[in-house]
């Protein structure tokens, strides 16, 4: 079976096994289930399509399925906007990839660059499979000096995973991680046929068995905004809200804008790692 048949597979399996009929309002009829969640025929039934047609897409033999026949899908399994997402660059490659232009190679404008540079707050931008295209001082003091990482592992997952300094760094490790997973599954369905995200899952999921683990979920996220804790070598506790920025003429690339409470003891430690960031050389 081809990657994305298998991938869209997996995707409506693991759905359907995290909802029971109950949740949905069927009656669970015989309570000796073999397996968990709903059943195939019950999906169907709920989103109003034949029970061989859904079989035939989750099976990956679907053609020419309607986004209106996705959208009762997704609502059946009660999808949120970026599962639902996921299951249109799953269900309808072909289409996408006409409607996406090609990839174009990531590099990030000066003008953005003399942003980062001028702002007081720790800032970086990430492209597609969560490449680090670009840093300022300050996140470089926080969180690592990608720069000084040879090109090929300037990546944010890979960083998350394979250093051992991240396990420290971040109190709420696992959060951060099955974060960075479900944002690369994404990019998975986005673009399948990326040579290079195929290289990083693999040596990811050979090296970190987490990796492994959490990949087979197949959940996927796209960040928006949150808070992250971190424990830092220098200047100890803070809470650090973040705003995650597409720019608007390169929407693959996203920056990152990390800010602390004004006033708070989090913001005193920041202005602490600023100061200790400007005299002493990162790494």
């Amino acid at each position: 079976m081809a990657p994305q048949r298998e991938d869209l597979r997996e995707f409506l399996r693991t759905r359907r096994a995290r909802l029971s009929p109950e949740a949905v309002g069927l009656d669970p009829g015989d309570r000796r289930r073999r397996v968990p969640g709903l059943r195939r025929e019950e999906l169907a039934q709920l989103a109003g399509v034949s029970v061989d047609y859904y079989v035939r897409l989750e099976q990956g033999r679907g053609t020419s399925v309607s986004e209106s026949v996705l959208d009762a899908i997704a609502r059946a399994l009660q999808l949120d906007e970026d599962e639902r997402a996921h299951l249109l660059d799953l269900a309808r490659p072909a289409a996408r990839a006409r409607r996406r232009p090609a990839p174009r190679p990531q590099r990030v404008r000066p003008g953005v660059r003399i942003l980062l540079d001028t702002l007081q707050q720790p800032a970086f931008v990430l492209g597609r499979r969560m490449d680090v295209l670009a840093t300022n001082r300050l996140s470089r003091a926080l969180l690592c000096d990608f720069d000084a990482l040879p090109p090929g592992e300037r990546n944010h997952a890979r960083w998350v995973f394979l250093d051992p300094a991240t396990r420290e760094l971040f109190p709420d490790w696992e959060d951060v991680a099955r974060d960075s997973v479900a944002e690369l599954r994404m990019d998975a369905g986005r673009y399948p046929d990326d040579p290079e995200l195929s290289s990083l899952i693999g040596e990811l999921s050979v090296k970190s068995p987490e990796f492994r683990t959490w990949w087979a979920s197949h959940d996927v996220l796209r960040r928006t905004h949150g808070a992250k804790r971190y424990h830092h070598p220098v200047v100890g506790e803070m809470t650090i809200a973040y705003e995650a920025l597409p720019l608007p003429d390169a929407p693959e690339q996203t920056l990152y804008l990390l800010t602390p409470e004004p006033g708070s003891p989090s913001a005193a430690a920041l202005d602490l790692l600023a100061s200790w960031s400007a005299e002493a050389p990162v790494g």
